[in-house]
């Protein structure tokens, strides 16, 4: 973790806790689903490095939090913050899915619990808008800076950002967490793309024990998705094997999110635009590319996984011209 990332969070973390004593005594924080909903304003767990200077007293490696506990502990002044940052945080969430952004919830929420500490008369709703008219987060930093006399360096922001999300998994993501769709696959993917997930054998979106990165192997993307259980927040063991069918050449997919590609070894998912994610062994990590530059030569259904009538509709109109040209 860099050194910029823990102390933008540092920042945060002793923001909330009120107390500048504890800078020096938490080296690692690993935190619950709860705690991380009190910390990253109703955000999913996310894990606080490197807190504060490291002195010969802080030799702990990591400490748990119980939430309760935590918010416990707190005084009476510490306690209205919190319960302030979080009624802004539930404010936020509000607004973003009000005005059709609701996946970069995460995003609103940190960047408000970063660097809004100084600012007055917050408003979710004007707030919210600057994630829905900005092309990239480019040009929403400066949005945010110029809107409200900020000075937020954009590639401490992504180092930040994307730390964050390789921590959780974006529970604002889905659409409909009661089925496994094509669309909310490619929402997954595109999410481990963001999130800076890394290639590794046998993974399937889990974090690694070593170094607490998420990793999924090519496959492995499209099984964490069908495996992931959004209301428990964690991995069943439903599905172990891919199972795909092709169902014609690249020429022939509709324009579909969440459909699958295959180029005789690797699958990607396309996730609109022309674009392709997909996790890649020889990269050594998610990446995404242009469907036109890759060696994408069919497009695929998984088991699974829901699809739309123009899906259906597609699959019939290849299988007529196949039998119309026997």
């Amino acid at each position: 973790m860099s050194a910029t990332v823990a102390a933008a969070l540092k920042k945060a973390a002793v923001y909330i806790l009120g107390d500048e004593k504890k800078r020096g005594k938490l080296v690692t924080v690993v935190l619950s689903a709860a705690v991380g909903l009190l910390l990253l304003l109703c955000a999913p767990a996310v894990m606080l490095s490197s807190l504060g200077e490291v002195g010969e007293e802080a030799q702990v490696p990591e400490l748990h939090i119980n939430a309760d506990d935590f918010y416990s502990s707190l005084d009476s002044e510490s306690r209205q913050r919190l319960d302030d940052i979080r009624s802004a945080g539930n404010d936020i969430a509000n607004a973003m899915d009000e005005k059709g952004v609701k996946v970069q919830t995460i995003k609103a929420q940190l960047i408000y619990m970063s660097y809004f500490e100084d600012v007055q008369n917050f408003n979710a709703e004007s707030y919210a808008n600057l994630f829905v008219v900005a092309p990239n987060d480019s040009d929403l930093i400066a949005a945010i800076n110029s809107t409200y006399g900020l000075d937020i360096d954009y590639d401490e922001f992504v180092r930040t950002y994307t730390f964050v999300m390789n921590s959780t998994i974006n529970a604002f993501m889905f659409t409909d967490t009661g089925t496994k769709n094509c669309s909310d696959l490619a929402a997954w993917a595109d999410n481990a793309y963001i999130s800076g997930w890394g290639y590794m054998n046998g993974f399937i979106g889990e974090r690694n024990e070593t170094d607490r990165i998420r990793y999924a192997d090519n496959a492995g993307l499209v099984l964490g998705y069908l495996n992931y259980s959004p209301t428990d927040k964690k991995f069943d063991p439903d599905y172990d094997t891919l199972v795909y069918t092709e169902q014609g050449g690249i020429d022939t997919m509709p324009e579909v999110v969440g459909i699958g590609l295959f180029d005789g070894s690797q699958h990607g998912i396309y996730v609109g635009n022309g674009e392709v994610v997909y996790s890649s062994e020889n990269a050594g990590y998610v990446t995404k590319e242009a469907v036109s530059n890759g060696s994408w030569t069919s497009w695929c259904t998984y088991e699974g996984i829901e699809y739309p009538q123009e899906v259906e509709d597609a699959i019939q109109s290849v299988n007529e011209d196949s039998s119309s040209e026997n």
